[in-house]
């Protein structure tokens, strides 16, 4: 739909410049309008103040800009068309003005006059005509006379009228060329820079969404997968290991369960399976057994027993209820087909087979007779040769059992002779048609009487059956598009227009004369009955027998059995005489129950049947991959560590990969292999894989990819926000979207700010939480009510306190306890000693707040101020200290300690050029507005 819309603007574009002739400020006034109604133009209109539509039409008029945006378009080819066809004009009317007749009178019945010549006399009398308007002329010039020089003016300018028409078409398209050219290299991207200019200062920090993103909206959507490191050296990892185990650690949320998800899609044979949350390491592999089994099996072709809670009754009765509406269906179509098929081909099949009935019946007669002798006389021993040779025979038959060359060979020879022996039995039938002696002298008399009717009925045919044809095409094209909140398939508009076509196709040639008698033909039959049995012999070389269950899909099906069934097996014995009133009888019944697997054993039968999928697999060029996801929800690494030890003897099969997700203290304990502290991942694992958080070149990447409307400094803050962390990082993209909803404005410094507030009162109310099961103590509650004074300010703010709760912040945020890491500055906080009574686990966690408020604080002076895209080159020079990635190391780093943190932060803020300590006489807010809740103005 997209599509269609462009081509029909960008055609209408180019009838508008063609029909505008040399009005080339017209066609400059359209590409202007264009460039404007571009949507990644218009949208930034009306953003800011100043920045309208008719503010930026009026400024492209200007001669500057007018000058500016065609001088990049070289117009010499439309201008000399121009230039020429004003010649032209400029003959034509001289022309025009030295005759006394009108030369639009004159030509009209010149022309007028040799129409109704040709019309009602013919070529000949139009020729006739000519030569003598051509005497006339002749004598009138010899003579001299005025009216051959009045006739001779009007033709002149009739022929330059006409040559005016070619030059104006001329000028039309060269018109047409240069509005395009105009309108793509001129105008557009000069309007959309006149528009960024007049925005000002950080164009980019406009926030405009789409009405609906998905890539935002669906964070775990496939097609939004990003190439990053990671993948990189797994993939390579994974090339290089012919097997082994791999470890891929990081951080929750840094996008291991994706890449995990990847490199087993990518594989030739993958499984992957969520660790339980309590684990059971019998449990747990049992699992994992039934997934590679059924695995296994729908790869191979075969649905996987349904061990579904019904009776045998009513499984019976689902079973015969589904056959039953398999065979009304298939009888439903077959049984009328037949009957017709039976009813137009019995009179010729039957005379066919009175024809041929008795010569094949003598012929199979005599060759079985012969057989029967060959056989009496080798069963009699008359025939010794034969009798050893057919003995060879059958010890060969019997010895090519096992051989898979022989029912291999008799399968080709079937499929390839018998497709062939068909289609050359239909061909044979439809190529009587060109023997056929009757049809032949019906079509010479035809050709004879009709000619005409019968070459306009060649050509309707013709036509009816290309239409059908390309219809049928059409049809089986497979194109879907969308319209609107529909998808079109081109399959359900030309399947009824192909069936309406072909029907037609047929009525036209049972009702034309022509092809009637054709048709009526009394061969026909016959010849179709020969056409539809070579058809249906074809296909029966597209048929062969089922083949044999694989040896490895039937053990993974008894595997399942086994697994997920009891079996119990019953023998009963019953002995007794003759007459059952008088005898004595015993009964025995032995009960045969299968044991589960222990596991031990369930760990053999699992490596032993893996390793067998592997091999089958890898010897046809695939991989085999299974991949063990959530192991770092189990809790603490040493619970991680235990669930390795026990699920560490189905690790290392030959020519299987293993990738397990772990946390970042088990990829740890690894890398300290060799050490003095050793543990099970030095025996598990064959190596690691970090997956890092993205920086904020990959962030870009991936934010890009799933919305085109966040640019850099939105990029930059939801980078700075989740520290690279890729859940977070989509979580603060979408939550852009939400703020912007919310506060109805497109500007970064507004939706910044109430991101950022909102996040850190999302965090202060978890630190309370925490807060509130510590012990306190009269003297020391005063920290708790500050604390919540800051909660309430941040949980509900209103703009008539918000200078209050941006100074209340900024003191929070300074506040640190215990010894200082850096010297005393002049404009330091003072120092704020620790309190005794406060508990070592309170201190920590006032630290931890006040530390994420003082980087809350430093996102909004850098994000909540004007310039931005100004200010970061300023830091940028200031060394890596400006680099935006600092902010999410400083983030990475709050997860760490608050006291290594801190200093981070510090750098930032000198890089920043922001203060180190709480501004003198407090903050100011952005924007001094009423305030609509307590109805009283905000004192700038």
């Amino acid at each position: 739909m997209l599509r269609l819309q462009a081509w029909v603007e960008l055609w209408g574009a180019r009838a508008l410049d063609f029909l505008s002739g040399s009005d080339k400020d017209g066609i400059y006034h359209r590409c202007v309008l264009a460039a404007l109604d571009d949507p990644e133009t218009a949208r930034l209109l009306d953003k800011r103040e100043g920045v309208t539509r008719d503010a930026v039409l009026e400024r492209m008029r200007t001669v500057t800009y007018h000058r500016y945006a065609t001088i990049r378009c070289p117009s010499l080819p439309f201008d000399e068309a121009v230039e020429k066809l004003d010649e032209i004009q400029d003959e034509h009317e001289r022309a025009a003005r030295e005759t006394q007749w009108n030369w639009r009178v004159v030509c009209s019945l010149i022309v007028l006059g040799a129409l109704a010549v040709l019309i009602f006399g013919g070529p000949f009398a139009l020729l006739i005509a000519v030569l003598a308007a051509a005497a006339v002329m002749f004598t009138l010039f010899w003579r001299g006379s005025t009216a051959w020089f009045n006739l001779r003016q009007c033709l002149v300018a009739a022929a330059l009228g006409v040559a005016w028409l070619v030059q104006r078409f001329e000028v039309g398209v060269c018109a047409a060329r240069w509005g395009e050219d105009l309108q793509e290299r001129g105008t557009g991207p000069v309007v959309a820079d006149l528009v960024r200019h007049l925005l000002g200062d950080d164009p980019d920090s406009l926030f405009i969404p789409d009405d609906y993103e998905w890539g935002l909206r669906a964070p775990r959507a496939p097609g939004y997968v990003v190439e990053n490191g990671a993948r990189r050296q797994l993939e390579r990892k994974l090339t290089h290991l012919e097997d082994g185990t791999i470890a891929v650690c990081g951080p929750r949320g840094a996008g291991k369960t994706t890449l995990l998800e990847q490199c087993v899609k990518k594989a030739g044979f993958g499984v992957i399976v969520q660790a339980p949350a309590t684990y059971t390491p019998h449990d747990f592999l049992l699992s994992l057994s039934v997934q590679l089994c059924e695995k296994y099996m729908r790869d191979q072709g075969y649905d996987p027993p349904e061990f579904a809670q019904l009776s045998p009754v009513r499984k019976l009765l689902r079973r015969v209820r589904f056959q039953a509406k398999r065979l009304g269906r298939w009888s439903s179509f077959a049984v009328p087909a037949a009957a017709l098929l039976v009813l137009g081909l019995s009179a010729s099949v039957r005379s066919l087979y009175e024809q041929y009935a008795t010569s094949v019946s003598d012929f199979v007669r005599t060759h079985t007779d012969a057989i029967r002798d060959d056989v009496i006389a080798i069963w009699q021993g008359h025939a010794v040769v034969a009798s050893v040779t057919i003995t060879f025979g059958g010890i060969a038959w019997w010895q090519a059992r096992h051989a898979a060359w022989l029912p291999r060979m008799l399968g080709r020879l079937w499929m390839r002779g018998i497709r062939r022996i068909g289609l050359l039995l239909a061909w044979a039938s439809a190529a009587t048609v060109l023997l056929d002696e009757q049809i032949r002298q019906q079509a010479l008399h035809l050709h004879r009487t009709q000619p005409e009717a019968l070459y306009q009925t060649v050509a309707y045919t013709g036509a009816l059956m290309a239409v059908w044809w390309l219809l049928r095409l059409a049809r089986d094209s497979g194109v879907e598009f969308p319209l609107g909140r529909w998808h079109v398939s081109l399959e359900k508009i030309f399947r009824p227009l192909a069936a309406a076509a072909g029907t037609y196709l047929l009525l036209y040639l049972i009702d034309n004369p022509q092809t009637h008698t054709l048709l009526a033909d009394p061969e026909n039959p016959l010849r179709l009955a020969g056409i539809i049995a070579g058809v249906l012999v074809s296909k029966a070389g597209d048929w062969h027998p089922q083949p044999e269950e694989p040896e490895l899909v039937t053990r993974c099906r008894t595997h399942l059995y086994r697994l997920q069934t009891i079996q119990q097996a019953t023998h009963g014995l019953t002995t007794g005489g003759a007459a059952q009133i008088l005898s004595l009888g015993t009964n025995h019944t032995t009960s045969v129950s299968t044991v589960p697997p222990n596991y031990p054993e369930l760990v053999e039968e699992f490596r032993e049947l893996l390793k067998y999928i592997a091999a089958e697999k890898v010897g046809d060029g695939k991989t085999v991959l299974i991949a063990i996801d959530e192991v770092d929800r189990l809790g603490a690494d040493t619970e991680a560590l235990a669930f390795l030890r026990e699920i560490k003897a189905i690790l290392g099969v030959p020519l299987v990969h293993y990738l397990i997700s772990v946390a970042e203290d088990v990829g740890a304990a690894f890398v300290r292999r060799g050490l003095p502290h050793r543990d099970v991942t030095d025996s598990s694992l064959d190596d690691v894989i970090h997956v890092q958080p993205s920086t904020l070149k990959e962030s870009r990447a991936i934010l890009a990819k799933r919305s085109q409307r966040l640019k850099g400094p939105h990029v930059m803050l939801a980078h700075a926000l989740s520290g690279g962390v890729l859940r977070d990082l989509l979580r603060y993209g979408l939550q852009l979207r939400e703020i912007q909803d919310k506060t109805q404005s497109y500007e970064l410094t507004h939706i910044s700010r109430h991101l950022i507030l909102e996040e850190l009162a999302e965090t202060f109310a978890g630190f309370r939480t925490l807060l509130s099961k510590q012990q306190w103590t009269h003297d020391t509650s005063s920290v708790l009510a500050s604390f919540r004074t800051l909660c309430g300010y941040l949980r509900d703010p209103c703009p008539c306190v918000e200078a209050d709760m941006l100074q209340t912040l900024e003191q929070f945020a300074f506040y640190s306890e215990g010894p200082r890491s850096r010297p005393v500055d002049a404009g330091d906080p003072p120092h704020v000693p620790a309190d005794p009574d406060l508990s070592s686990e309170a201190r920590q966690l006032i630290d931890e707040a006040s530390t994420y408020a003082y980087f809350s604080l430093t996102l909004l002076d850098i994000f909540s101020t004007e310039g931005l895209e100004r200010r970061t080159q300023l830091a940028a020079e200031q060394g890596p200290d400006g680099d935006p990635e600092r902010l999410a190391d400083a983030r990475q780093e709050l997860g760490i300690s608050p006291y290594s943190a801190r200093p981070l932060i510090d750098t930032v803020r000198k890089a920043w050029s922001l203060p180190l300590g709480p501004t003198p006489g407090g903050r100011v807010p952005p924007q001094a507005v009423d305030c609509p809740r307590h109805r009283r103005p905000v004192i700038e």
